[in-house]
């Protein structure tokens, strides 16, 4: 599959010099874990927060920032011809994710930039294939795949408590 990475943003290149690496990286581990689309394409663009806060606004509603959205290609209305049907089905969709946010969230949690841009990339493209976290069941399967997913890569389990500090090492 293509994964192609945009950057929106221009201080992703300063915040994360191999972002678009990272990106790939973490989207082929989403896609290796998951049923094989039906596509050959998939979009991450890397912005900010006021490009998520509109694109939030405008196609859900909600007039806030998120750290990333989802947009399957195909959910809205059926192509108006074979060809544009033939378009759409080799296009996954878009993953788009906003900086100062992700960066908030991997500072809060202690983890590093890259880690937390991977699970968000894997994120979304768990959405993009149908997976969702709208009640406890759902939730939790998607969680472990992010975690499988982000496993294969090398990053820990961002579900897991922090390790407690060992007394001597205080």
């Amino acid at each position: 599959m293509e994964i192609g990475v945009t950057i929106r943003h221009a201080a992703w290149r300063t915040a994360l010099p191999d972002a678009r690496q990272v990106t790939r990286q973490a989207a082929l581990a989403a896609l290796a874990l998951s049923a094989p689309p039906d596509a050959d394409e998939l979009a991450v663009v890397l912005a900010d927060d006021a490009m998520l806060r509109a694109l939030n606004r405008d196609y859900r509603g909600i007039d806030e920032v998120t750290n990333v959205l989802a947009f399957a290609y195909g959910e809205s209305e059926p192509p108006a011809t074979a060809a544009a049907a033939s378009a759409a089905n080799e296009v996954l969709g878009d993953v788009v994710i906003a900086l100062e946010t992700a960066a908030a969230e991997a500072k809060k949690s202690g983890r590093g930039l890259d880690q937390h841009l991977s699970h968000l990339v894997i994120h979304g493209v768990l959405h993009l294939l149908g997976y969702d976290h709208g009640n406890d069941g759902d939730a939790e399967a998607m969680e472990e795949i992010e975690i499988r997913a982000l496993a294969d890569i090398g990053i820990a389990n961002p579900y897991a408590p922090p390790s407690a500090v060992k007394n001597d090492e205080r």
